[in-house]
């Protein structure tokens, strides 16, 4: 059974097997997410991923995590060139880093929300398409046991938080 958990703060702080970065086809480490982990991490994270691109939107990429308090960094390309994204890209690089994390045979992984920073893609949304796509891949049969997601700010916390809860019919006392 997969434990899906949601928590507000810094994706870098967060120890696991795996990280997830947002990233773009060419896997250039950038900004927001993307950004964040390689100033926390190292520059050897971006380096190892330009080379592994560029890769159809919707893949997932891992990278060594360089600093990180992870081993992987896992980089779901969730938009091309033009920095746009949507629901399909989404669910397919959530889907494919969840693969990624089973082929590594890791048991837990962290991600942020695809998509919604440079990609302009609504919270709301994110949500749902990510927690469908997790809770699918789990129903599926998986080898992960953790899958936690970190959101940065209060407001994106409660969103993940709230549509969670709707999903899985609980209420929290938060």
């Amino acid at each position: 059974m997969v434990s899906i958990e949601v928590h507000e703060g810094d994706i870098t702080r967060f120890e696991a097997d795996a990280l997830v970065n947002a990233a773009n086809n060419h896997l250039w480490m950038g900004a927001g997410v993307a950004g964040a982990l390689k100033r926390a991490g190292g520059m050897e994270i971006e380096e190892e991923a330009v080379k592994k691109g560029p890769v159809p939107v919707g893949e997932a990429v891992v990278t060594g995590a360089g600093r990180l308090k992870a081993k992987y960094v896992i980089h779901a390309v969730v938009m091309g060139q033009d920095l746009r994204t949507s629901a399909v890209k989404i669910q397919q690089a959530t889907a494919n880093s969840l693969r990624r994390a089973d082929e590594l045979g890791i048991k837990s992984i962290v991600f942020p929300a695809l998509g919604t920073g440079v990609g302009g893609f609504s919270l709301e949304d994110c949500a749902r398409v990510m927690l469908t796509a997790v809770r699918a891949y789990a129903q599926a049969g998986t080898g992960l046991e953790k899958v936690i997601f970190v959101l940065f700010g209060e407001p994106a916390y409660r969103v993940f938080k709230e549509e969670l809860e709707r999903m899985t019919g609980r209420m929290s006392n938060n």
